[in-house]
């Protein structure tokens, strides 16, 4: 395939508009292997790699790079769609498995063209545009776009290498050597970029509030026919989303691989590789909003007992907020709830717990305080309405040194839960014991987007697939994410529940084989939480 046709017939579609349909085809897909008995009969589907829309056998025929360069809506291409392809007579010789892994490898190379697009147009259309270089100061430039140009440089190397892999023979042989060998000697320049993202989106904000004209000409570079509707924002944030996306493409290469051979070997390096630098971008991205938020709480602060001292480099906040403290001893549970409980406040980082109370000056008065892994919970049953969602909070060692017990009441049941699991994270939940992955855990796909509000929330994106934990009455999930094991809350309706068990075992076996280059990972699944 000549180098001119991969660089001219996916550059049809910027990677936002790629990474929408990719993904939605992902669900499709998957809501069509789950209303079926046998997730095999789905297998023609998947021949197509995740960015494909529907095709029938007469469009196939068409050459599909004239129909991508004039119509951005048209159907992603295939390479078994390709001319030279249809031509050579190859797909009557290799077996459906080795098609579809061929479908995976040509989808992380036409998704790093479109990639490469769009960074182009973020860097011509928006960073040198003349007007925008004289509304903006040398350091606001630079902090609203950091290193992208090494970001781009990046990007063409290695699309350039990954052409060049596609010209040496219609049937690829591999592209998991090449993405291993850029991870580990090029994708730093993302660490550097995503790590800026905090200071990045708090500078833009600042620039359409404090200058109008800054305001007023994004408005209209974002107008522009280039852009397709779609925003400066969405340019900006392209890196981070590559390279979370990259590490899925290469999971879905690994999926596709015969087992113990090179190809494995290669897609398990890189897979590690990239893993490494996607987490060195979310501690980049986390650590300095951590930081801040660290000392803004030691200011409020405000020590009845012992000072604690709450600022240090490996510590941050789970998760704070409202209880109610019941008042007395348990034998007066039948008091009336107005006499029952008092307001208290709690900071829950990820080694301590202090128990507050709210005072003038929007001040904490400290009271108590334990180390995390000191506390246990228990939650109350069937007491009747007005201990409804109270659990019991025990220190085994508190400020005094002592064992104490709080009963707690929340303002519903998942806050009630959501507390519960922050604070003793290894209890067992309803669907599932932490100590063991042998159950058939139910399991949700994203459908909706979801941004965290709470350090206990977890992010979610189109087509993720989550084990669920646990659920409330009220419309919350604690689910794991099987591609990363991040854990957190979202709302129930920002996905569908995976009915098919055959479809839930098979998400599993593909999550175990993704990470089995790593077995102490493996066995301690999600023990990191995203917070």
């Amino acid at each position: 395939v000549a180098s001119q046709t991969c660089r001219c017939c996916f550059l049809g579609l910027l990677y936002q508009e790629y990474r929408d349909k990719s993904t939605r085809q992902e669900i499709e897909t998957r809501r069509l292997q789950d209303s079926q008995t046998d997730p095999e009969e789905s297998s023609p589907s998947e021949e197509a790699p995740s960015e494909a829309e529907p095709t029938s056998t007469t469009e196939s025929k068409a050459p599909p790079q004239i129909s991508l360069l004039r119509n951005s809506n048209s159907r992603f291409n295939l390479w078994q769609d390709l001319p030279e392809i249809r031509s050579s007579g190859v797909l009557s010789i290799l077996q459906p498995d080795e098609i579809k892994l061929q479908e995976a490898m040509f989808e992380l190379v036409t998704s790093e063209a479109s990639y490469y697009k769009s960074l182009n147009l973020l860097v011509s259309h928006f960073m040198e545009n003349e007007r925008l270089k004289k509304i903006l100061h040398q350091s606001e430039a630079h902090i609203l776009f950091s290193n992208v140009l090494d970001v781009m440089a990046v990007s063409e190397r290695f699309l350039l290498d990954l052409e060049q892999r596609v010209e040496e023979n219609i049937v690829i042989s591999d592209v998991c050597d090449i993405v291993y060998q850029h991870t580990v000697n090029h994708f730093s320049v993302y660490i550097t970029y995503v790590s800026n993202q905090t200071y990045q989106e708090r500078a833009y904000k600042q620039l359409l509030q404090d200058k109008p004209a800054f305001r007023e000409l994004i408005s209209q570079l974002e107008l522009d026919p280039k852009c397709k509707g779609l925003s400066f924002s969405s340019f900006l944030i392209l890196p981070f989303q590559r390279i979370t996306r990259l590490k899925l493409l290469v999971q879905n290469i690994l999926k596709k691989v015969e087992e113990k051979s090179d190809r494995e070997t290669t897609a398990l390096d890189a897979h590690k590789e990239l893993e490494t630098v996607v987490k060195a971008c979310n501690e980049g991205v986390r650590k300095m909003s951590r930081t801040e938020q660290m000392i803004s709480i030691q200011k409020k602060l405000e020590f009845k007992i012992k000072s604690v001292p709450i600022i240090s480099h490996s510590r941050w906040l789970l998760k704070q907020g409202e209880l109610q403290q019941m008042n007395g001893p348990k034998t007066s549970r039948t008091l009336r709830t107005k006499k029952l409980f008092r307001e208290i406040y709690l900071f829950l980082f990820n080694d301590l717990l202090v128990i507050c109370r709210q005072i003038p000056g929007d001040k904490y008065q400290v009271f108590d305080s334990a180390p995390r892994g000191l506390l246990r919970v228990e939650e109350l049953e069937d007491q009747g309405q007005s201990l409804a969602n109270v659990f019991i909070l025990r220190l085994l060692e508190n400020a005094d040194d002592r064992e104490a017990s709080y009963m707690l009441k929340a303002s519903s049941q998942s806050e009630m839960k959501r507390w519960m699991i922050s604070l003793a994270p290894n209890r067992r939940t309803k669907f599932v014991s932490f100590t063991s992955r042998l159950v058939d855990c139910p399991q949700i796909q994203c459908v909706h987007p979801y941004v965290a509000q709470q350090p206990d929330e977890l992010s979610l994106e189109l087509a993720d697939v989550l084990n669920i934990l646990d659920k409330t009455d009220d419309g919350w999930i604690f689910g794991e994410r099987l591609h990363d094991q991040e854990r957190g809350w979202f709302p129930s309706s920002m996905g569908e529940e995976i009915l098919n068990p055959k479809i839930r075992a098979q998400n599993l076996k593909e999550c175990f084989r993704v990470h089995k280059s790593d077995d102490s990972q493996r066995r301690k699944l999600g023990s990191r939480n995203r917070q």
